[in-house]
Protein backbone atom coordinates (compact mmCIF):
# COMPACT_ATOMS: atom_id res chain seq x y z
CA UNK A 1 0.00 0.00 0.00
CA UNK A 2 1.21 3.49 -1.01
CA UNK A 3 0.57 6.31 1.07
CA UNK A 4 0.91 10.22 0.43
CA UNK A 5 1.54 12.07 3.34
CA UNK A 6 0.92 15.32 3.32
CA UNK A 7 2.07 18.20 5.75
CA UNK A 8 1.60 21.64 6.12
CA UNK A 9 0.59 22.57 9.99
CA UNK A 10 3.00 25.38 10.54
CA UNK A 11 5.83 27.02 8.75
CA UNK A 12 7.04 23.56 6.89
CA UNK A 13 5.37 22.47 3.87
CA UNK A 14 6.32 18.66 3.92
CA UNK A 15 5.29 15.47 0.89
CA UNK A 16 6.20 12.09 1.31
CA UNK A 17 5.42 8.93 -0.41
CA UNK A 18 5.73 5.93 1.97
CA UNK A 19 4.86 2.15 0.75
CA UNK A 20 4.45 -0.44 3.62
CA UNK A 21 6.59 -2.83 1.55
CA UNK A 22 9.14 -0.97 0.08
CA UNK A 23 9.49 1.68 3.49
CA UNK A 24 10.15 5.70 2.35
CA UNK A 25 10.10 5.99 -1.31
CA UNK A 26 10.61 9.74 -1.18
CA UNK A 27 10.26 12.76 0.98
CA UNK A 28 10.80 16.52 0.10
CA UNK A 29 10.34 19.41 2.55
CA UNK A 30 10.53 23.28 2.39
CA UNK A 31 11.00 25.18 5.54
CA UNK A 32 9.78 29.04 5.12
CA UNK A 33 12.14 30.27 7.72
CA UNK A 34 13.96 32.92 5.19
CA UNK A 35 10.86 33.92 4.72
CA UNK A 36 9.33 34.60 8.72
CA UNK A 37 12.81 35.98 9.69
CA UNK A 38 12.60 39.13 9.08
CA UNK A 39 9.15 39.16 10.78
CA UNK A 40 11.08 37.59 14.05
CA UNK A 41 8.12 34.43 14.03
CA UNK A 42 5.61 32.37 12.34
CA UNK A 43 3.28 35.13 10.24
CA UNK A 44 0.09 32.77 9.79
CA UNK A 45 -0.92 34.16 6.75
CA UNK A 46 2.23 34.22 4.89
CA UNK A 47 2.52 30.52 6.16
CA UNK A 48 -0.87 29.77 4.62
CA UNK A 49 -0.27 31.46 1.49
CA UNK A 50 3.07 30.16 1.11
CA UNK A 51 1.77 26.41 1.34
CA UNK A 52 -0.37 27.33 -1.55
CA UNK A 53 2.34 27.73 -4.09
CA UNK A 54 4.84 24.66 -2.64
CA UNK A 55 2.09 22.16 -2.12
CA UNK A 56 2.45 20.95 -6.40
CA UNK A 57 6.35 21.55 -6.85
CA UNK A 58 6.31 19.38 -3.91
CA UNK A 59 4.38 16.46 -5.06
CA UNK A 60 5.84 16.51 -8.29
CA UNK A 61 9.37 16.45 -6.63
CA UNK A 62 8.48 13.09 -4.36
CA UNK A 63 7.02 11.49 -7.24
CA UNK A 64 10.13 11.66 -9.48
CA UNK A 65 12.50 10.81 -6.82
CA UNK A 66 10.03 7.75 -5.78
CA UNK A 67 9.64 6.68 -9.40
CA UNK A 68 5.88 6.76 -9.21
CA UNK A 69 2.55 8.08 -10.51
CA UNK A 70 -0.21 9.98 -8.76
CA UNK A 71 -1.73 6.50 -10.71
CA UNK A 72 -0.14 4.21 -7.85
CA UNK A 73 -1.23 6.27 -5.19
CA UNK A 74 -3.71 3.51 -2.82
CA UNK A 75 -4.47 6.14 -0.10
CA UNK A 76 -3.43 10.00 1.05
CA UNK A 77 -2.40 10.82 5.02
CA UNK A 78 -2.88 14.70 5.74
CA UNK A 79 -2.33 16.56 9.07
CA UNK A 80 -4.71 17.70 10.36
CA UNK A 81 -4.04 19.65 13.93
CA UNK A 82 -3.07 20.54 16.13
CA UNK A 83 -1.25 23.99 14.24
CA UNK A 84 -1.90 27.06 12.56
CA UNK A 85 -5.73 26.98 11.09
CA UNK A 86 -4.96 28.28 7.55
CA UNK A 87 -1.92 26.37 7.58
CA UNK A 88 -3.76 23.17 8.43
CA UNK A 89 -6.22 24.10 5.87
CA UNK A 90 -3.89 24.58 2.52
CA UNK A 91 -3.26 20.84 3.42
CA UNK A 92 -6.27 19.42 4.11
CA UNK A 93 -8.01 20.72 0.93
CA UNK A 94 -5.13 19.84 -0.61
CA UNK A 95 -5.37 16.10 -0.11
CA UNK A 96 -9.23 16.13 -0.63
CA UNK A 97 -9.28 17.48 -3.24
CA UNK A 98 -6.22 15.01 -4.48
CA UNK A 99 -7.67 12.00 -3.05
CA UNK A 100 -11.69 12.70 -5.04
CA UNK A 101 -9.53 13.33 -8.36
CA UNK A 102 -8.18 9.60 -7.77
CA UNK A 103 -11.01 8.30 -5.77
CA UNK A 104 -8.61 7.14 -2.86
CA UNK A 105 -9.46 7.14 0.55
CA UNK A 106 -7.91 10.27 2.67
CA UNK A 107 -7.25 10.14 6.44
CA UNK A 108 -6.69 13.28 8.87
CA UNK A 109 -3.57 12.12 10.82
CA UNK A 110 -2.40 14.29 14.08
CA UNK A 111 0.94 15.49 14.05
CA UNK A 112 2.33 14.99 17.30
CA UNK A 113 0.94 10.97 16.87
CA UNK A 114 2.98 11.70 13.98
CA UNK A 115 6.25 12.78 15.53
CA UNK A 116 5.41 9.83 18.24
CA UNK A 117 5.94 7.30 15.37
CA UNK A 118 8.28 8.56 13.20
CA UNK A 119 11.70 7.05 15.14
CA UNK A 120 9.99 3.97 13.68
CA UNK A 121 11.24 5.22 10.03
CA UNK A 122 14.46 4.69 11.41
CA UNK A 123 17.03 2.17 10.00
CA UNK A 124 16.82 0.50 13.93
CA UNK A 125 13.53 1.29 14.84
CA UNK A 126 12.45 0.43 18.84
CA UNK A 127 10.12 -2.08 19.61
CA UNK A 128 6.93 -1.25 21.92
CA UNK A 129 5.94 -0.61 24.34
CA UNK A 130 8.62 2.54 25.02
CA UNK A 131 8.37 6.30 26.35
CA UNK A 132 8.35 9.11 24.16
CA UNK A 133 9.68 12.57 25.01
CA UNK A 134 7.99 14.66 22.79
CA UNK A 135 9.98 18.10 23.02
CA UNK A 136 8.84 21.21 20.19
CA UNK A 137 8.13 24.51 19.91
CA UNK A 138 4.88 23.93 21.22
CA UNK A 139 4.65 20.82 23.02
CA UNK A 140 6.92 19.42 25.64
CA UNK A 141 5.19 15.91 26.69
CA UNK A 142 6.12 12.24 28.34
CA UNK A 143 4.13 9.32 27.04
CA UNK A 144 4.11 5.50 27.37
CA UNK A 145 3.55 4.34 23.92
CA UNK A 146 2.08 0.70 24.00
CA UNK A 147 1.04 0.38 19.63
CA UNK A 148 -0.34 2.65 17.36
CA UNK A 149 -2.97 4.68 18.59
CA UNK A 150 -2.43 3.05 22.59
CA UNK A 151 -0.68 6.32 24.22
CA UNK A 152 -0.65 7.39 27.87
CA UNK A 153 -0.05 10.96 29.07
CA UNK A 154 2.64 10.53 31.76
CA UNK A 155 3.48 14.21 32.11
CA UNK A 156 3.30 18.08 30.16
CA UNK A 157 5.07 21.31 30.42
CA UNK A 158 2.55 22.98 32.62
CA UNK A 159 3.25 26.47 31.02
CA UNK A 160 6.23 26.86 27.87
CA UNK A 161 7.62 24.24 25.66
CA UNK A 162 11.32 23.43 25.65
CA UNK A 163 11.00 24.93 22.22
CA UNK A 164 9.40 27.83 23.02
CA UNK A 165 11.42 28.55 26.37
CA UNK A 166 14.20 28.20 23.68
CA UNK A 167 13.23 30.71 21.16
CA UNK A 168 12.14 32.67 23.93
CA UNK A 169 15.57 33.14 25.19
CA UNK A 170 17.02 33.14 22.17
CA UNK A 171 14.87 36.75 21.85
CA UNK A 172 16.50 38.00 25.00
CA UNK A 173 19.75 37.58 24.07
CA UNK A 174 19.35 39.29 20.91
CA UNK A 175 19.79 36.15 18.62
CA UNK A 176 18.47 35.92 15.05
CA UNK A 177 15.37 33.32 14.17
CA UNK A 178 14.52 30.60 14.43
CA UNK A 179 16.17 31.21 17.99
CA UNK A 180 16.19 27.61 19.68
CA UNK A 181 19.22 26.40 16.59
CA UNK A 182 20.82 29.94 17.19
CA UNK A 183 21.17 29.60 21.15
CA UNK A 184 22.20 25.93 20.79
CA UNK A 185 25.43 27.14 18.46
CA UNK A 186 26.16 30.01 21.12
CA UNK A 187 26.05 28.03 24.07
CA UNK A 188 28.72 25.72 22.07
CA UNK A 189 31.55 28.73 22.78
CA UNK A 190 30.32 29.10 26.29
CA UNK A 191 31.81 28.03 29.29
CA UNK A 192 30.45 26.95 32.69
CA UNK A 193 29.89 28.20 36.21
CA UNK A 194 29.51 32.18 35.07
CA UNK A 195 25.64 31.73 35.79
CA UNK A 196 23.49 29.74 37.82
CA UNK A 197 19.95 29.00 36.46
CA UNK A 198 17.05 27.08 38.31
CA UNK A 199 15.95 23.59 37.40
CA UNK A 200 12.33 23.89 37.51
CA UNK A 201 10.12 21.24 38.68
CA UNK A 202 13.79 18.99 38.95
CA UNK A 203 12.07 17.48 42.17
CA UNK A 204 8.77 17.93 41.82
CA UNK A 205 8.02 14.07 42.16
CA UNK A 206 6.20 13.96 39.31
CA UNK A 207 7.07 14.11 35.35
CA UNK A 208 5.69 17.11 34.77
CA UNK A 209 7.73 20.20 33.09
CA UNK A 210 7.40 24.28 33.33
CA UNK A 211 10.11 26.03 31.70
CA UNK A 212 8.47 29.91 32.00
CA UNK A 213 10.16 30.24 35.79
CA UNK A 214 13.65 29.83 33.40
CA UNK A 215 12.90 32.35 30.86
CA UNK A 216 12.18 34.88 33.43
CA UNK A 217 15.78 34.31 35.02
CA UNK A 218 17.25 34.61 32.27
CA UNK A 219 15.73 38.01 31.85
CA UNK A 220 16.69 39.23 35.05
CA UNK A 221 20.27 37.94 34.15
CA UNK A 222 19.92 39.93 31.00
CA UNK A 223 18.26 43.27 33.03
CA UNK A 224 21.02 43.28 35.53
CA UNK A 225 24.01 44.78 33.11
CA UNK A 226 25.02 44.98 29.89
CA UNK A 227 25.85 41.64 28.54
CA UNK A 228 29.08 41.06 26.75
CA UNK A 229 29.36 38.32 23.52
CA UNK A 230 30.79 36.01 25.77
CA UNK A 231 28.51 36.66 28.45
CA UNK A 232 25.59 35.77 26.39
CA UNK A 233 27.35 32.58 25.19
CA UNK A 234 27.81 31.86 28.56
CA UNK A 235 24.65 32.07 29.79
CA UNK A 236 23.22 30.36 26.67
CA UNK A 237 25.39 27.44 27.94
CA UNK A 238 23.49 27.64 31.42
CA UNK A 239 20.25 28.05 30.10
CA UNK A 240 20.65 24.99 27.87
CA UNK A 241 22.11 22.52 30.59
CA UNK A 242 19.31 23.76 32.68
CA UNK A 243 16.85 22.72 29.97
CA UNK A 244 18.34 19.05 29.54
CA UNK A 245 18.94 18.37 32.51
CA UNK A 246 15.46 18.65 33.53
CA UNK A 247 14.30 17.12 30.30
CA UNK A 248 16.93 13.85 30.57
CA UNK A 249 15.98 13.67 34.40
CA UNK A 250 12.14 13.22 33.79
CA UNK A 251 12.95 10.80 30.65
CA UNK A 252 14.48 8.74 33.01
CA UNK A 253 12.51 9.12 35.77
CA UNK A 254 9.50 8.12 33.13
CA UNK A 255 11.07 4.84 32.16
CA UNK A 256 11.59 4.05 35.95
CA UNK A 257 7.74 4.14 36.56
CA UNK A 258 7.12 2.48 33.47
CA UNK A 259 9.46 -0.32 33.61
CA UNK A 260 10.67 0.17 30.31
CA UNK A 261 14.24 0.75 29.23
CA UNK A 262 13.37 1.98 25.98
CA UNK A 263 13.35 5.72 25.24
CA UNK A 264 12.43 7.11 22.53
CA UNK A 265 13.20 11.56 21.56
CA UNK A 266 10.82 12.64 19.02
CA UNK A 267 9.92 16.65 17.89
CA UNK A 268 12.61 19.45 16.60
CA UNK A 269 14.38 20.23 20.19
CA UNK A 270 15.10 16.35 19.81
CA UNK A 271 17.91 17.53 17.05
CA UNK A 272 19.64 19.30 20.24
CA UNK A 273 22.94 17.72 20.18
CA UNK A 274 23.57 18.56 24.26
CA UNK A 275 20.09 17.02 24.98
CA UNK A 276 21.28 14.01 22.66
CA UNK A 277 24.53 13.39 24.69
CA UNK A 278 23.21 14.15 28.50
CA UNK A 279 20.09 11.59 27.39
CA UNK A 280 22.59 9.04 26.35
CA UNK A 281 24.77 9.35 28.91
CA UNK A 282 22.21 9.25 31.60
CA UNK A 283 20.20 6.13 29.59
CA UNK A 284 23.90 4.01 29.41
CA UNK A 285 24.06 4.40 33.42
CA UNK A 286 20.92 2.85 34.19
CA UNK A 287 20.80 0.42 31.31
CA UNK A 288 18.44 1.99 28.84
CA UNK A 289 18.38 2.72 25.16
CA UNK A 290 17.38 5.83 23.68
CA UNK A 291 15.94 5.82 20.11
CA UNK A 292 16.45 8.84 17.54
CA UNK A 293 14.88 9.44 13.72
CA UNK A 294 17.07 10.78 11.96
CA UNK A 295 18.24 14.85 12.00
CA UNK A 296 15.85 15.06 8.72
CA UNK A 297 13.00 13.77 10.62
CA UNK A 298 13.07 15.51 13.98
CA UNK A 299 11.42 18.87 12.16
CA UNK A 300 7.81 18.56 10.76
CA UNK A 301 7.69 16.88 7.26
CA UNK A 302 5.80 14.35 5.61
CA UNK A 303 7.31 10.98 5.25
CA UNK A 304 5.64 10.97 9.09
CA UNK A 305 2.35 11.87 8.47
CA UNK A 306 2.54 9.43 5.53
CA UNK A 307 3.65 6.29 7.93
CA UNK A 308 1.12 7.41 10.59
CA UNK A 309 -1.34 6.83 8.16
CA UNK A 310 -0.08 3.90 6.84
CA UNK A 311 0.01 2.44 10.27
CA UNK A 312 -3.53 3.85 10.71
CA UNK A 313 -5.00 2.35 7.75
CA UNK A 314 -3.15 -1.11 8.66
CA UNK A 315 -4.60 -1.63 11.96
CA UNK A 316 -7.87 -0.82 10.23
CA UNK A 317 -8.82 3.11 10.87
CA UNK A 318 -11.99 4.12 8.26
CA UNK A 319 -10.53 6.85 5.74
CA UNK A 320 -12.84 9.20 4.19
CA UNK A 321 -13.93 9.42 0.32
CA UNK A 322 -16.65 11.89 0.50
CA UNK A 323 -15.26 14.92 0.20
CA UNK A 324 -15.78 16.20 3.59
CA UNK A 325 -12.84 17.04 5.57
CA UNK A 326 -12.38 19.42 8.78
CA UNK A 327 -8.90 20.86 10.79
CA UNK A 328 -8.39 21.02 14.69
CA UNK A 329 -5.78 23.55 15.08
CA UNK A 330 -6.08 22.56 19.14
CA UNK A 331 -6.69 18.76 18.81
CA UNK A 332 -5.36 16.89 22.43
CA UNK A 333 -3.55 13.61 21.66
CA UNK A 334 -5.52 12.06 24.03
CA UNK A 335 -8.47 12.43 22.00
CA UNK A 336 -6.99 10.91 18.87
Amino acid sequence: MRVLGVESSCDETGVALYDTEGGLLGHAVHSQVDMHEAYGGVVPELASRDHIRRMVPLLRRVLAEAGSSLEELDAIAYTAGPGLAGALLVGASFATALGMARGIPVLPVHHLEGHLLSPLLSRNPPQFPFVALLVSGGHTQLMRVSGVGDYELLGESLDDAAGEAFDKTAKLLGLGYPGGPALATLAESGRPGRFKLPRPMLHSHDLDFSFSGLKTAVLTAVRERPLTESDKADLAFEFQEAVTDVLAAKSLSALATCRLDRLVVAGGVGANRRLRNRLDERAAKSGARVFYPELELCTDNGAMIAFCGAQRLLAGAVAGSDGKFAVRPRWPLAEC
